[in-house]
């Protein structure tokens, strides 16, 4: 059996880092979206952590419907939902687990912890699935 696996270009890593790098001492959240069905993630949707905390994030009501919306009109779905931990390392917290309600989704993960020298830079992917965390191998190609 193959492991499950995120594949995303160099630039698409780039903006997620940056964002989250950016947003720091507070967690960076976001969505990458892409064709339905595909798998494919491709377009690069940053998003505002209407909780402005360094240990939470949450998406901001109006800005997640608008964003659906957006994603049903062009024949989108999540591909990546993204944020960061700003001081422990890149896994899923309880919270984050209970919040993860997208099971075809990759839950990237940056930590920014490096920024403040409390831990190593981590940039990781995962499933969640009613509750169980799979993390999973990231490979960065060349822009296409």
């Amino acid at each position: 059996m193959l492991a499950p696996m995120l594949t995303l270009t160099q630039a698409l890593y780039d903006e997620i880092v940056a964002h989250a790098r950016q947003d720091h001492p507070d967690e960076a959240c976001g969505v990458v979206a892409g064709p339905a069905g595909s798998g494919r993630p491709e377009r690069f949707v940053p998003m505002l952590n209407a909780a402005r905390s360094p240990t939470f994030y949450e998406f901001d009501s109006q800005d997640l419907l608008r964003l659906y919306r957006e994603m049903d009109d062009r024949d989108e779905e999540p591909v990546i939902i993204y944020h960061s931990h700003t001081a422990t390392e890149a896994y899923p917290s309880r919270t984050d687990i209970s919040y993860a309600n997208e099971p075809g989704a990759h839950y990237v993960l940056v930590s920014t912890a490096d920024a403040d020298g409390a831990g190593d830079f981590q940039f990781r992917s995962f499933r969640i699935v009613e509750g169980e965390v799979t993390e999973e191998q990231v490979e960065v190609v060349e822009n296409r």
